[in-house]
């Protein structure tokens, strides 16, 4: 065979991939097969303190994101009660201080240009630019790739390929093993912003100096989040001045305002909240960087097989409201690298790949299960959404944040919400995520939506991967139960009217005006 693996795409999941089988097999022969001539700019991203553990522990990027990337000041929430509401009377949640733990604002195409860079630098083989024209699996065997490489015909032979092509999917739509995630019909649109306006002003703080006093780290570093019923929008600060602001949207609930343009949709919508109209309010789309997906979510059935494995994004994606997608990329790549380094030293890795086709789903679906689910139909609601972000990330600390941490070796080379406890910690997550949505529900029901979005904040210390976390967990519980006293104390009112609930259907005519099938 001509190389021991091949990986269809070169951006982080194949680049990731390829380095740390290098690292565990300096002499195997692998190709990185990339159809970019370089990569584009993609969305502006957010890493979790997972994936940040994963690329600094694991992959040695520590020096590349403290240059070229932006430091990360946790996640915050803006919530309003009608348009025309003051700044500093929208309710804020978010961390007081400084993050305990490195995260970035990364630049995509900059990381991925890199860390394909460093896998070159390891030794891997590059074809560039290169697409993949055929592809004939064999189990056990040999896999034959037929591609076009600077625009010339070339077939080689791998025992493994690698599939990190992204939402493309190859071979699971290959296969058949794609699958749609219909429970959850999401979709996005996103641009980059120039003339956005600072949050950490001196003008600001002049004006609102309560607000500002009330906050020890800065704002702008944050990814900051717009809330509504049925959607949510990010704000992401790129290094070089550039925003990337974007709406991710629930079709059942919402649908994007009229405007000329698909960039004039998500800038007239982004000035409908107090707090978008006091950023965004002179600022423009930089022309030609406007994007737009539907159907977000998916997942595949199979995710290997004896010659072939996914990862990354090729495996599955499920919703960017917590940043998971850099955390998928690093739990796959991470184990496929571990069972394909092994399978060249000569073990039978059958179990390997029982074990990785086996949890997959499970992980899969308890992450959406008990994150994601009918959260769009609560997003809006200020004292819930407070329960549900300090549940959920205290959580997500528990349960995975400590382990990497902790050992990072270990904790990589298992995927999440495995076994029993993973099972119980999916259950007990389900629970309080089901009756938030039911609490949202009925007060969309009896006409009290958006009451207690205004005249507060909510500045926690920071989450920190110990027993600390009592705090923050205790804050959510009393959240959640006090949000369940108003429901049973709640008198109905005069239905609001379909525009102000969280329980529309668009129109035939509005899915018309918005953001077609086909765009991928």
């Amino acid at each position: 065979m001509d190389y021991d693996v091949a990986i269809i795409g070169g951006a982080f999941s194949g680049a990731a991939t390829a380095m740390v089988l290098k690292r565990r097999c300096p002499n195997a022969r692998v190709l990185i097969i990339e159809k970019t001539t370089e990569f584009d700019r993609k969305v502006g991203e957010s890493t979790t303190e997972v994936s940040s553990c994963y690329m600094t522990r694991i992959l040695g990027l520590t020096h590349h994101l403290g240059h070229y990337h932006l430091p990360k000041q946790g996640l915050r929430l803006w919530f309003s009660q009608h348009p025309e509401q003051s700044f500093d009377d929208c309710v804020e949640l978010g961390a007081r201080y400084g993050a305990r733990l490195a995260g970035f604002q990364v630049d995509r195409s900059t990381l991925d240009t890199h860390l394909l860079e460093e896998a070159i630098k390891a030794g891997c083989e590059l074809m560039r630019p290169a697409k993949v024209t055929s592809l004939q699996l064999h189990d056990g065997g040999e896999q034959v790739i037929t591609l076009d490489f600077q625009n010339e015909p070339r077939t080689i032979c791998a025992r493994w390929v690698v599939d990190a092509t992204g939402r493309a999917a190859m071979i699971a739509r290959k296969l058949g093993h794609f699958r749609p995630n219909l429970e959850h019909p999401i979709n996005a649109v996103w641009a980059r912003f120039t003339g956005v306006k600072k949050w950490d002003s001196y003008e600001w703080r002049e004006k609102f100096p309560e607000m500002a006093n009330a906050c020890r780290t800065s704002r702008e570093w944050a990814t900051n989040h717009l809330m509504g019923c049925g959607w949510w929008c990010w704000i992401i600060p790129l290094r070089g001045g550039d925003v990337s602001a974007g709406i991710v949207y629930d079709s059942r609930i919402f649908d994007l305002p009229a405007g000329a343009t698909l960039a004039q949709r998500l800038h007239n919508h982004l000035v409908s909240h107090p707090v978008g109209r006091a950023i965004f309010g002179e600022a423009q789309a930089i022309e030609g960087d406007v994007h737009a997906f539907s159907a977000l979510p998916y997942w595949s059935e199979k995710v290997c097989g004896d010659g072939w494995a996914a990862v990354g994004d090729a495996t599955g994606f499920i919703d960017p409201l917590y940043s998971p997608g850099l955390d998928y990329c690093s739990f796959t790549s991470y184990y496929v690298a571990n069972f394909l380094s092994r399978s060249l030293a000569g073990e039978n890795v059958s179990a390997l790949l029982d074990y990785y086709n086996a949890q997959y789903p499970v992980t899969y679906r308890r992450w959406f299960e008990s994150l994601y689910q009918d959260k769009y139909f609560y997003m809006g609601e200020a004292d819930l959404m407070s329960a549900a972000l300090l549940l959920d990330v205290a959580s997500y600390y528990i349960g995975l944040v400590r382990p990497v941490y902790r050992d990072p070796e270990c904790a990589f080379a298992r995927l999440p919400f495995e076994g029993r406890p993973g099972r119980i910690a999916a259950s007990m997550m389900k629970l309080y995520q089901r009756r938030l949505v039911a609490l949202a529900k009925n007060r969309a029901a009896a006409g009290h939506l958006r009451e207690v979005n205004s005249g507060w904040r909510e500045l926690y210390d920071g989450f920190v991967p110990d027993f600390r976390l009592r705090k923050q967990i205790g804050q959510g519980l009393r959240r959640w139960w006090q949000a369940e006293w108003k429901n049973l104390t709640m008198s109905p009112r005069r239905a609001q009217s379909p525009s102000a609930t969280c329980a529309v259907i668009p129109t035939e005519a509005q899915r018309s005006r918005g953001i077609p099938s086909n765009i991928a």
